[in-house]
C-alpha cells in the first residue's frame, strides 16, 4: 500500500563556491596564473586590475611582471573601478549579438582592430626523436611497401626509443590502417635494420636487448665481449648484484670483472631519452610562501603571484545600468541581461574564493611556522617537531582535509632553501628516556648513516638498528626498512660496489 508523508532531513552538501574554493586550495602557484587565465578566458566579466590597463591588456603586463603585492590593497568586497572601463551601451551590444551570431566577441571596436601590431613570438624549431630516426629511414633502399611499414614501426617506438607494441597489433595497423599485409617475419626482418640507427639501442623490446645491441656496436674486445656474456646469459644475476656468482662462471678476476662492469654501466638504458623536450618552467620550483629571519623572528609574506588584483568588468556593470535606464525591455534583452548576471556573479564568486584562498593559504602556514618555531629561526632539521595535519588543524580552526589541500604541492622558500610544506609534517618516536622525536630527524641520522658506510660491506638493516639503539631511538628492525625505502636508498646487497 502506497502512502504518502512528510519527513524532515538534514543533509550536507558543497555549495558550488565551496567546491571552487576546495579546487583552488589545492591548486599551487605555479598553475594559479593558468587556472586564472582559464577563468578570465572563459567569463568575460572578470579582469585583471592593472592602473592603466584592464582585460587582456591587463593579463599581458601581469605575465611581463607586474604583480601585485603580496595581497595588499584587496579589499573585504569586491570594488569597481570606472578608471579607464570603456562605457558600453547594452542596445549596442545586443545588436552586435544579432549581426554577429550572439558570440561573446564584442568586435573591433570591443577588443582592438586587427590592423594593430602584434608582437610575434618566434617558434622553437627541434627535431623529435622520430624525426631523426625517420631521416636515416632514407638512407635504407626500401621499396614504397617497405618504406610504409617501417614508418608505422618508427611511429610505433616510445619516448624512451623501445618497440613496446606487439607485432601482431602492428600488423593489424598496417592491414586496417594502411591496407598492407604483412607478418611477424617482414616485420622481424626491418627491427632487425632500424636497429642499426642511431642512437645505438633503439628499436629493442627489453633493457637487456637495448643494452646488448649498444655493446655490439662497439670495437670488438675481451671486455666487451664478456660484457655481451654477461647480459645474456647472466642478466638476472647482473640486475641483482649477485657479481660473486657471476665471476664464478666467467672465471674473472676482480680486475677483470671491473673492467667489464664500467663497461656496462656506462650504456644508456634510455636511448631516446635525450631527444625528450623537457619543460624547464615545470622543473622550477616557485615558491608559494617566503620566510624571512628578522632579527630572530620569522616573518611570513604571501607570493604577488598568490594575491592576484582581480575585478568585476566595468563594461558589464553599464550594461546592467543601461538596460535599468532603458523603458523599453522586451525578451531578447532581459535574456541578454540574465546572461550578464550570470557571468557577473561567477566573477564575483572567483573574486571571493581567490580571497578566501590567500586567506587560508597564510593562516595554515602561520600556524606551521608557529609549531616550528625553532626549525625556522636556526634552519636545524633536527630542531623540527613531530607535527601531523590533526595538529595543525586544531590550531586554525580548519578541517584536517583543508590543511591536507594546503599542504599538498605547495612549498615556502627559507634562508636554509626551499622546503615542500609535507616536509614538516611527521609521525613521532620515542627514545629510550621517554622523550618524543620526530621521524624527520631518525631518517636524517639513517641518511647519515649509509653515506658514511663502506661501500664494499654495506650495513644491513639489522646493523642499522643496533646503530640506532646505541643513539637512544627504540626502533624495530622492519621501521628501519620502512624508513630507508621511503629515502629511496636499496638493500645493502644492492648498494654494495666493487
Amino acid at each position: 500500500m502506497l502512502r504518502q508523508s512528510h519527513q524532515q532531513k538534514l543533509l550536507q552538501k558543497l555549495s558550488p563556491q565551496q567546491i571552487q574554493l576546495m579546487k583552488l586550495l589545492q591548486v599551487p602557484t605555479a598553475n594559479l596564473e593558468e587556472r586564472i587565465k582559464e577563468e578570465l578566458e572563459e567569463n568575460p566579466a572578470l579582469e585583471f586590475e592593472v592602473d592603466g590597463a584592464s582585460g587582456q591588456d591587463a593579463y599581458e603586463l601581469n605575465d611581463s611582471g607586474a604583480d601585485g603585492e603580496d595581497g595588499e590593497g584587496m579589499g573585504d568586497e569586491v570594488e569597481l573601478s570606472n578608471d579607464t572601463a570603456e562605457k558600453v551601451d547594452l542596445d549596442d551590444f545586443l545588436r552586435r549579438e544579432d549581426d554577429e551570431g550572439g558570440g561573446y566577441d564584442g568586435g573591433d571596436d570591443y577588443y582592438g582592430g586587427g590592423e594593430s601590431e602584434t608582437m610575434v613570438t618566434p617558434a622553437r624549431v627541434e627535431t623529435s626523436f622520430h624525426d631523426y630516426v625517420l631521416d636515416q629511414l632514407g638512407m635504407l633502399e626500401l621499396d614504397d611497401r617497405s618504406h610504409r611499414i617501417a614508418e608505422q614501426i618508427i611511429g610505433s617506438l616510445d619516448e624512451d626509443g623501445y618497440l613496446r607494441r606487439e607485432v601482431a597489433s602492428i600488423v593489424d595497423d598496417l592491414a586496417f590502417g594502411q591496407n598492407i599485409e604483412t607478418n611477424a617475419q617482414e616485420i622481424a626482418g626491418l627491427v632487425s635494420k632500424i636497429q642499426l640507427f642511431d642512437p645505438p639501442g633503439i628499436c629493442a623490446v627489453t633493457l637487456q636487448e637495448c643494452l646488448i645491441l649498444q655493446l655490439k656496436r662497439m670495437p670488438d674486445g675481451k671486455p666487451v665481449r664478456n660484457a655481451i656474456e654477461i647480459l645474456d646469459k647472466h642478466f638476472n644475476e647482473f640486475i641483482k648484484k649477485h657479481y660473486e656468482k657471476i665471476q664464478r662462471h666467467l672465471d674473472l678476476n676482480d680486475e677483470d670483472f671491473k673492467k667489464v662492469i664500467n663497461i656496462i654501466i656506462k650504456l644508456n638504458p634510455k636511448p631516446g631519452a635525450a631527444f625528450a623536450v623537457t619543460n624547464k618552467a615545470e622543473n622550477y620550483i616557485i615558491p608559494d610562501f617566503f620566510v624571512f629571519n628578522n632579527n630572530g623572528v620569522p616573518e611570513l609574506s604571501l607570493n604577488s603571484k598568490n594575491a592576484p588584483e582581480l575585478r568585476i568588468s566595468e563594461g558589464y556593470r553599464e550594461m546592467i545600468k543601461a538596460y535599468d535606464r532603458g523603458e523599453k525591455k522586451n525578451k531578447q534583452q532581459r535574456d541578454a541581461v540574465i546572461f550578464i548576471k550570470q557571468k557577473l556573479d561567477s566573477a564575483k564568486w572567483f573574486i571571493d574564493a581567490i580571497k578566501q584562498r590567500q586567506h587560508t593559504l597564510l593562516h595554515t602556514m602561520q600556524a606551521i611556522m608557529n609549531f616550528q618555531n625553532e626549525f625556522f629561526v636556526t634552519g636545524d632539521e633536527s630542531a623540527l617537531k613531530p607535527m601531523i595535519l590533526k595538529d595543525i588543524a586544531a590550531m586554525t580552526n580548519l578541517d584536517v582535509s583543508t590543511v591536507s589541500r594546503v599542504a599538498n604541492s605547495k612549498f615556502v622558500q627559507t634562508e636554509y632553501g626551499t622546503y615542500k610544506l609535507k616536509y614538516f609534517f611527521s609521525e613521532a618516536l620515542q627514545t629510550d628516556s621517554g622523550e618524543e622525536v620526530s621521524t624527520r630527524e631518525v631518517k636524517s641520522m639513517l641518511h647519515e648513516f649509509i653515506s658514511a658506510e663502506n661501500k664494499h660491506r654495506p650495513l644491513s638493516d639489522e646493523h642499522l638498528t643496533d646503530m640506532l639503539m646505541e643513539k637512544g631511538y627504540n626502533i624495530a628492525r622492519r621501521t628501519v626498512a620502512k624508513y630507508r625505502e621511503q629515502l629511496n636508498i636499496p638493500v645493502a646487497r644492492l648498494r654494495k660496489e666493487l
